[in-house]
């Protein structure tokens, strides 16, 4: 696939922020029954977010990843390691949690191409 066939966003993050999305109009299941969201709650292992955060980004049918940035929290390790261009990761904020600009692993590198690292 090329990156004209980059076509879907995926999110990952709590229920209110996917079911937003999804009434929004991301939702899609694949012909494999793979889907391009992942609800994340207080009772979800750290794995499946690793686990979802990997399929993601290993799909070629997928431009953007939204990621709420208190779950992006519990997988920094990964998402700082994370280098590609496709797909591209962004941070929102949740209901519950506000947003930090300091954690934010793309606003750190615009930053650092920009030398204002701090």
């Amino acid at each position: 696939m090329s990156v004209k066939e980059r076509i879907l966003l995926a999110v990952i993050g709590d229920e209110d922020a996917v079911t937003g999305l999804l009434l929004a109009g991301i939702g899609q299941i694949d012909s494999k029954q793979r889907s391009n969201f992942c609800v994340v709650d207080a009772k979800t292992p750290l794995s499946k977010i690793e686990e979802a955060f990997e399929e993601f980004t290993a799909r070629k049918d997928i431009a953007i990843i939204l990621i709420t940035q208190y779950v992006a929290n519990q997988i920094r390790p990964q998402l700082d390691q994370y280098q590609q261009a496709f797909p591209t990761i962004l941070e929102i904020p949740s209901k519950d949690h506000p947003y930090d600009p300091s954690k934010d692993s793309v606003l750190k590198r615009v930053q650092k191409l920009f030398g204002e690292e701090k």
